[in-house]
């Protein structure tokens, strides 16, 4: 049986990863330096948007379950970021405070605003937020250390747990699939796989249990390690990362897909 993360875990690693950005910004040359994997950005534009979301969604958080809609910088009261490096560096951390603080406060379960489809597999709770909240952290600090010139894989258990909240938080719609039917595997490196179903009725992910043989075959798989799939489907590597049988084309279907157009 594949687990996800349990909250208090989720809470350690938004902490564990956020020191590791902020070192990766301290370690940089400079914070005009340009972002590889998000070209249109500087350094600083990265620390000003992590930052900047992070006090953001802790102000939504702090709403509550009531809450209809994402709160804005205006609204959370976003305090400026600032140039000099320390100064930056401790306006990040407070950012992260704030997250983890609303958090801790509200509990894995409590209702929360979310902008994906909800399902079972990715309700609007606050542990589910979280969950999405330790990717996108995660993430921006590889983009980081890319920049800072020391790029680390994903840590396991981060890029484990972001492989099955991509797939049934980012993927998981019921808007139709609008090329043939098909049904795509991803096999990460670690022994665990996803199965995404693909059709008319939208994309509908399932985790595969090693010992089951009953299996429809796939038309497409997908293999390559957990922090290489976390990557790919955030654009920070190219498709072509993965070992791809059958169908391969569907994966490049998927990263182009927009199920909201």
């Amino acid at each position: 049986m594949q687990k996800t993360l349990e909250f208090h875990d989720v809470l350690r690693l938004i902490d564990e990863r956020s020191a590791a950005f902020r070192a990766a910004v301290a370690a940089a040359p400079s914070l005009d330096a340009q972002v590889p994997t998000c070209p249109e950005w500087t350094l600083f534009d990265l620390v000003k948007h992590l930052g900047d979301n992070r006090y953001i969604w802790a102000a939504t958080l702090a709403a509550g379950p009531d809450a209809t809609a994402k709160a804005t910088a205006d609204s959370a009261g976003v305090p400026e970021a600032p140039r000099e490096l320390e100064a930056l560096l401790a306006w990040s951390a407070e950012s992260t405070r704030q997250l983890l603080e609303q958090l801790r406060e509200a509990g894995p379960d409590r209702g929360s605003w979310a902008w994906w489809d909800i399902s079972p597999e990715s309700p609007h709770t606050c542990g589910a937020v979280a969950r999405h909240q330790l990717q996108e952290i995660a993430v921006h600090t590889y983009d980081a250390q890319l920049t800072a010139g020391d790029p680390q894989p994903l840590p396991e258990e981060v890029a484990l747990d972001g492989v099955d909240d991509f797939l049934f938080t980012c993927v998981t719609t019921t808007s139709p699939w609008p090329h043939d039917p098909i049904i795509a595997e991803h096999q990460v490196a670690e022994g665990r796989s996803w199965r995404l179903r693909l059709d008319a009725d939208g994309a509908h992910t399932t985790r595969v249990a090693e010992s089951d043989a009953t299996l429809e075959k796939a038309g497409a798989i997908a293999r390559s390690t957990a922090a290489e799939a976390v990557l790919v489907f955030y654009g920070r590597l190219p498709v072509d990362t993965f070992q791809m049988e059958g169908d391969h084309r569907v994966f490049d279907q998927l990263k182009d897909w927009d199920p909201d157009a």
